[in-house]
């Protein structure tokens, strides 16, 4: 059973989407070209190729739950501009391989690296990353580790319900590695900006519920039959810190830029 197993509807509709500003880092860091093609690792829904289905015209987003991926489909393919090429692809990112030939300018991958073999990622992306091009790894804070009062409360019933340790579907989170600086500068993407992007968002009590269903760590199958008092009891809280029902987060998106060293493109 997938990590995330019945959470897409929630994960398309309640997740924050792609900031523009994020939008126009990651427009900027990648080279460009015709076709321009973007590979999104871990697609989820599609939020991030639907981000940026204006500035590529090739793109595969790639995820390992197949429901993610008919929820990517369902959503990205009416909106594809004429001309752009659009494949959904279902499958482990340390294991895939491009149709021949094909190397994309961007890599994305976000709120998704800590769910992969990050060592075997980066080292099968350099076998086919275009010469030049950026893998970009960036994520916002999730409720579990954001700290407004309202969301330290919000995990506090999760935590009444599921227990203390974070949950990842039916098992539990793994342990954190090494900071994703480090790890990509030990690979062959060793040329690393990083830029913090702050957001600032607005809640109310559905849309809080809704979130909290489209994580891991509170998936709607998690709580069975308390299924309703988990709900009653997240509000109940959410109730005490609304301010005419609407709860204000201040977040923020950190995103890392990784290039190959000048002296090892065109290798």
């Amino acid at each position: 059973m997938s990590a995330f197993t019945g959470t897409a509807d929630y994960y398309r509709q309640y997740r924050p989407g792609i900031p523009s500003e994020v939008v126009a880092m990651l427009n900027h860091a990648a080279p460009t070209g015709s076709p321009r093609r973007l590979l999104d690792i871990g697609t989820g829904p599609g939020l991030v190729p639907e981000a940026l289905l204006e500035r590529f015209d090739d793109i595969i987003a790639l995820d390992s739950d197949r429901d993610m991926i008919s929820a990517a489909e369902a959503a990205l393919r009416p909106r594809l501009p004429y001309g752009s090429r659009l494949r959904l692809v279902q499958g482990r990112a340390e294991e895939f391989a491009p149709p021949l030939g094909w190397r994309p300018h961007l890599v994305t991958c976000c709120r998704a690296f800590h769910w992969l073999d990050q060592q075997a990622l980066l080292c099968r992306l350099d076998e086919y990353v275009a010469p030049g091009g950026v893998l970009a790894v960036f994520s916002d804070r999730s409720l579990w580790t954001a700290d407004n009062d309202w969301q330290r409360a919000v995990r506090s019933v999760v935590q009444d319900f599921l227990g203390e340790q974070r949950r990842a579907g039916t098992g539990a989170f793994g342990p954190v590695g090494p900071p994703y600086r480090q790890v990509l500068r030990n690979s062959a993407f060793s040329d690393v900006t990083e830029t913090v992007i702050p957001v600032r968002r607005t809640w109310n009590a559905e849309e809080v519920v809704g979130y909290l269903y489209s994580t891991s760590f509170a998936a709607p199958h998690l709580f069975m039959e308390r299924r309703d008092g988990f709900e009653s009891a997240v509000k109940a809280v959410l109730a005490e810190s609304a301010t005419g029902g609407v709860l204000t987060e201040d977040n923020a998106f950190t995103m890392l830029t990784a290039r190959r060293p000048s002296s090892r493109e065109g290798r």
